[in-house]
């Protein structure tokens, strides 16, 4: 599965993951957590200091929950990598990178059908104002 990232397209590293409900039990300093879109960002909001990566689960390119938790992750300072996970389309990456994620993980099939061409191009396309300023 390929990265997404603003250099090109990435090899995926092996990471395991915990559920959001395992945090607690968790001893690892630095977690990796996979996060539903149905989950309130606020239950994440005790833990920030112990993640270094969120995985935002997208279950379609039209369930757009995702970037609602990653701007409320953001503003509640976390400051790791927030990963969006499965179903983006090249389109909706500048979206993603206004709201906070640092990478995309996409399936093979997507990065066939869609190149970082694409990704790359979509990031080109002018924004509105008050995008630009969240885009950075």
């Amino acid at each position: 599965m390929p990265l997404v990232t603003k250099q090109g397209f990435q090899p995926t590293p092996e990471i395991t993951y915990v559920l959001v409900e395992e945090i607690g039990a968790a001893n690892q300093a630095s977690l990796a957590v996979s996060v539903p879109s149905d989950t309130d960002a606020a239950v994440l909001a005790p833990h920030l200091e112990k993640i270094a990566l969120i995985g935002i689960d997208f279950p379609s390119f039209a369930d757009g929950r995702g970037f609602s938790i990653a701007l409320r992750l953001r503003r509640l300072g976390f400051e790791g990598e927030l990963r969006a996970r499965g179903y983006l389309i090249s389109d909706q990456y500048p979206h993603a990178m206004a709201c906070g994620f640092d990478t995309v993980e996409i399936d093979d099939e997507m990065a066939e059908r869609q190149p970082y061409e694409q990704w790359k191009a979509a990031t080109e396309k002018v924004l509105p104002p008050y995008r630009v300023k969240r885009a950075g």
